[in-house]
This record gives structure tokens, sequence and C-alpha cells, in this order.
């Protein structure tokens, strides 16, 4: 199955898509609709700028050839009421007319790089928002299955090869194109057959255009490949440094990165042989195209066919023809490139949340009761009609399905209002899914789970989330002041904040720092110990005043003496509401009003502290384990319960 997610997420890696894909596109152009004017006046601007750039050497036939020869051709006649027959006064009015070309040209592509690159600005503020919205938005399930790189790279990577793409891909294309078109109809008006002379090296620069393509296209994909497997290297080992440094796995990793750094490096290097192989090609190719023009032309001005000034404006077009098609090649690139983006981020918006609340949510009666009904659980994914057998089977049909990988079977237990209840087990027993099913994180396969009387399917996601208050083994810390972290957002004053802190006895040492509650937080909180970063999620949850409270391994990281701070608060943490307590140290669950004990996903024992000593059953051995070592021979020998306790 992992071995599968990560083709899966290679195959999405390598995506290469379409340079021009009208079902992408059309899609795209809709983040255009709030801009239409923006991108309207843009348009305008590019048709003026290439009417204007054109005309330069149009401009400079007609000098060469009414004033400078003495010889004006009917093309020009349209300008002859415009312009003095005076040669001095003539070339002056030229001139003029070229400056304000020039001027117009100036504005024109002021006006619509300024206007594409901030509406592309924009569109990608709008895409990002939407991007990281629909991420909020998602299932827990979710991010089980995505790395958080691959996200991060959508916002970030993808976003800005779609911006490339509206603020120079589509516009250049359009500027490419208007002022091929233009220079075509004007050379075919001024000399029709000297224009076809210049077009005919096109065949053999479209052969080379489309060998180009194929080469860059494949190392294009190698390159995506290489540097998504960089990033990803990069996150995973630089996120894991201390634990490569601890087992002094420096040299190896070095040499695993400089592998992949290879990889990106050659795929690099043959996009720069395409690239330097290409456009000395095209290069060649327009020159002898303007030799031709050069060679014909000037046969043809010896015997009067045309003109000096038209075989100049020729030579300056054949210029200018080739530089746009060199330019469309470029943004080939451009374009597909934004296309793989697009259908990226498109195909992570179009993925559906697949736990969502319910178009008629329920209330419960607000006691904080939870109850678990028959529930069995898996994190795989069921197919629809795998998912309709299931919730439809007998526990005994279900236990036979041993293709399934069943995390819970058969749990069932009822959590009375204002209770406490502690759930251990061994690693892997399914403790921490319990508490994450209580939350619906993950939707159940079969069964039912009541919270407030109610099925957790049927009550409002964001109200029945609002009712939970949970302290995590790792403690969670974002950046920003330790007052921010507490609040989270919500409309917590500030007596409510002290509050909460003096309770959990954290108030003390948040005084003591320089900021006080405004002090600044590195990312993650590592400007402080764990123990630290675990009082202050403990503040977050009671100030939050949830009706249930949840605490999973919340002591397992933190020294004996944070713990016994940590003890003396959870007695007031607790008073008044509904409690589930994950943990290892039986120490923390022995004043618990009920213990239940998960085993391989059975619920095998449930009752108080005293009760399970004396079953002697799985409790009974694990409290034997924690607290009878010192009987036991030797450590060798104290590991003999262990097997049987996961074993049994």
């Amino acid at each position: 199955m992992a071995d599968q997610d990560k083709a899966k997420q290679g195959q999405e890696d390598e995506i290469i898509g379409k340079a021009y894909d009208a079902r992408l596109m059309r899609r795209l152009l809709t983040y255009l609709a709030p801009y239409k004017l923006a991108v309207l006046v843009s348009i305008v601007a590019i048709l003026v700028k290439a009417v204007c750039d054109v005309s330069g050497p149009y401009l400079i036939a007609v000098a060469i050839d009414r004033y400078m020869t003495g010889h004006p051709t009917p093309k020009s006649a349209w300008l002859a009421n415009w312009l003095s027959k005076n040669p001095y006064h003539g070339i002056t009015q030229i001139a003029a007319i070229y400056m304000v070309a020039l001027l117009i040209s100036y504005v024109c592509e002021f006006l619509q790089t300024y206007l594409m690159q901030w509406t592309g600005q924009k569109i990608m503020f709008d895409l990002r928002r939407q991007i990281f919205g629909h991420l909020q938005r998602m299932h827990v399930a979710f991010y089980d299955r995505n790395p958080v790189g691959r996200l991060v790279t959508r916002l970030t990577s993808d976003v800005d090869a779609l911006n490339e793409m509206f603020t120079s891909g589509v516009v250049a294309i359009f500027e490419d194109v208007f002022t091929l078109a233009f220079i075509v109809a004007v050379m075919l008006r001024m000399k029709w057959w000297l224009a076809l002379l210049t077009f005919a090296v096109l065949p053999l620069i479209f052969i080379a255009t489309m060998i180009f393509r194929k080469y860059v296209r494949d190392s294009y994909r190698r390159i995506r490949t290489a540097l998504a497997r960089i990033n990803s290297f990069t996150q995973e080992h630089v996120s894991g440094m201390s634990l490569v440094q601890l087992f002094n796995r420096q040299r190896r990793v070095y040499k695993d990165f400089e592998d992949i750094n290879q990889t990106y490096l050659i795929a690099f290097k043959d996009s720069i042989l395409a690239y330097a192989l290409y456009y000395p090609a095209v290069e060649i190719l327009s020159s002898t195209a303007i030799a031709m023009v050069l060679w014909v032309g000037g046969v043809g001005v010896m015997r009067n066919a045309v003109t000096i000034g038209v075989l100049v404006a020729f030579v300056q077009y054949a210029l200018r023809f080739f530089r746009p098609i060199q330019d469309l090649s470029e943004k080939y690139n451009i374009l597909q490139a934004a296309m793989a983006a697009s259908e990226r981020v498109f195909k992570l918006l179009d993925t559906k949340p697949e736990i969502v609340s319910p178009s008629h949510p329920k209330d419960g009666d607000g006691s904080g009761s939870i109850e678990f009904q028959n529930v069995w659980f898996t994190y795989q994914r069921l197919d629809a009609e795998t998912a309709a057998r299931v919730a439809n089977s007998t526990p005994a049909e279900l236990e036979a399905m041993h293709e399934i990988e069943w995390v819970l079977r058969g749990v069932s237990f009822r959590i009375e209002p204002q209770q406490t209840v502690a759930i251990v087990g061994h690693t892997g027993a399914g403790k921490t899914t319990i508490v994450s099913l209580m939350m619906r994180f993950y939707d159940i396969q079969h069964g039912q789970v009541l919270i407030d009387g109610v099925d957790a399917r049927e009550h409002d996601l964001l109200k029945l989330r609002q009712h939970f208050g949970v302290v995590l083994q790792d403690p969670v810390l974002f950046s920003g002041t330790i007052a921010d972290n507490i609040r989270l957002g919500s409309a917590i004053d500030d007596e409510q904040m002290r509050i909460a802190a003096k309770q959990v006895n954290v108030h003390d040492f948040i005084l003591s720092l320089p900021g006080g509650y405004n002090e600044e937080l590195r990312e993650r909180g590592n400007s402080l110990s764990t123990g630290q970063k675990q009082l202050i999620n403990f503040a977050r949850a009671l100030a939050h005043n949830p009706r249930i409270l949840i605490l999973d391994e919340a002591t397992s990281s933190v020294d004996t003496d944070t713990e016994i701070r940590v003890r003396a608060a959870l007695e007031r943490m607790i008073e008044a509401r509904t409690s589930v307590v994950i943990a290892h140290r039986l120490s923390t669950v022995q004043r618990a009003d009920t213990i239940l004990v998960m085993h391989k996903g059975h619920l095998r024992e449930m009752g108080s502290h005293q009760q399970l000593l004396a079953h002697r059953g799985i409790y009974w051995r694990l409290y034997q384990l924690q607290y009878k070592d010192q009987e036991l021979g030797d450590r060798s020998s104290g590991l003999t319960p262990t097997l049987a306790v996961g074993t049994d």
C-alpha cells in the first residue's frame, strides 16, 4: 500500500501536461473574470504596441524612397497628404512620427506589464487563499496520505508557475502573435514575392522547433521529478537533522543527496544542450533568409523592380520576424509547466472532503456523555461496495474479513458525564484511534459513536469539535506570541487566559519571560523546553473551557518535576467535565473512575484500578511491569511479561 502511494505521488510529480489544454485553460481564465477590465486594457495596449513596433521599418522605407532617392513608391501614397514635399521637413516629420511611435510603444508596454503583473499577483493571491481554505476543510485521513512537502509545493511552486503563465506566457504570446501578423501583412503588401522568400525557411524552423520541444519536454519531466525528490529529501532530513547527527549519518545522507542532486544536474544539462543547439539553428536559418532577401532584393534594386527603401525595410522586418518565433518556442515551456501545475492544483481542489457536516445536523443533550456501540474501524480506504457490506455484517462476518486490517474490533463502552476515564494498552492497541473517532477525525465502518446521545456523524463538525479540548503527546505551538498560542484566534480575554495559566502552573514562568504573554515564539516554539511547551498546551485547552477534555500521552514527554506540576493541574482541569486520559504511565490513571484496557483492537478489560488489579489480567501485568521490576531478578527477565502482554 505504501509503495503504491509513493508510486502514485511520483506519477503526479511527473505530470507534464500539454502546452495548451482547453479544459484547464477555460478553468484558469475564470480567475481573470474579476480583473477583466485590466486584462482588456492590457490586450489593447499590446495591439497598439505591436502596430507601433511594426511601423518603424515602414517609416524608414518611406524616408529613403521619398526623400533620399527621390523615388516615392505607391505604397507610401497614404502618407503623401501628411508629409511635406521639402526633404528636410519631410525627414523631420518622419523622425517625429517615429519618436511618437516609440513613446506610445513605451507607454503601452508599461501599461500591459504593470497591469498584468499586478493582475497575476492578485490571481495568485486568490488561488493561494482558495487552496489554503480547501486544505483546512480536508479530513485528517487526507493528510495521512499526502506528505506536507507536496501540499506546500501546490501553494508555492505550482502557483508560481501559473503566475508566470499569466504575467509572461500568455501576454508575450499575444504580443508575439500580433507582431507576427502585422509584419506578415505589411511584408506581403510591400513586396509579396520578397515576403514569400523570407518565409521559405519556416518549414525548416518548424522541424527544428518540433525536435527541440521533444527533447526539452523529456528534460523538463526529469527536472521536475528530480526537483520534487530534492524538496522531499531536504525537508525530511532537515526536520530529522538531530537524528542524522546522533547516528553519525551525515556522510551517507550527503551521498544520497548528491545522487539526487546529480540527477537534477544531468536533466538540466540536457535542457541546456537543447537550447544551445536550437537557438543557433534558428539564427542560422533566419540569417540565411535575410541573405536571400539581400541577394534577390539587391538584384531587384539594380533592375528597378525593388526600391532601396523597401529592401532596407524587408531586412529589418526579417530580423523582427524570427525573434517572436524564438520567443514562442520559449513560451511553450512556460505554458507546458503551467498546464502541468494547473492540473495538479485543480486535482487538489477537486478532492472532496470525506468527512463533512450533515445537511441537517442534530444537537445533543449537552451532557458530555460518550458512548461506543460495537465500533469496528480500519484506516484502509474501502470501496463503496465493501463499505456497504461491512456496515451490514455481523461481528463474526467482520472478524472473518481477513483482507481488512481492523484497528478497532467491536469496541463498546460508555463514559458518563463528568466522569474521568483512562485508556491504557500497548502501542498500536487503538487508544489514540478511539479519541480520534470521538472528534470525528475519521468515520467508522461499523457501529456507532455517540456524543451527547447523538451519533457523531449527525453532529455539526464545528460545534462537535468545540466541545473538545485536546492535549497531545507532542506539544504543538505556532509562530507568534504565547498569548496568541493560548487563544488560537478565540475570543478569550486576558483574565480568562491568566486564570487558565495559573491553574496549570505556567503563569509564573510566562511572567519571567522578557515579553511575558507577548513573548514571541520561534517556529514550533523551539525557544522553549518540551515541558514548558506542554504546559502552555494545557493552558490553551483549559482556557477554551471544553466540555470534554482529551489528554493523549500528555505527560509522557515531560520531566519528572513538570509531571508533578501537571498532575496537580490535572485535578483542577478534570473538575466538572468529562475527561479521557490516554497514558502508558499507570501512575497518571490510577485515580480514574474507569480504566479501559485495549489489546489488539479489542476492549479486553474495564473497571477501576483496584478492580483490574484484583482481576489479575492484562492491566495487572502492565502494573507488574512498571512497579514490580525490582522484585525480578534482572531486566532481561523483566521482558517476559512484556511479551506476554503483547501476545495475549
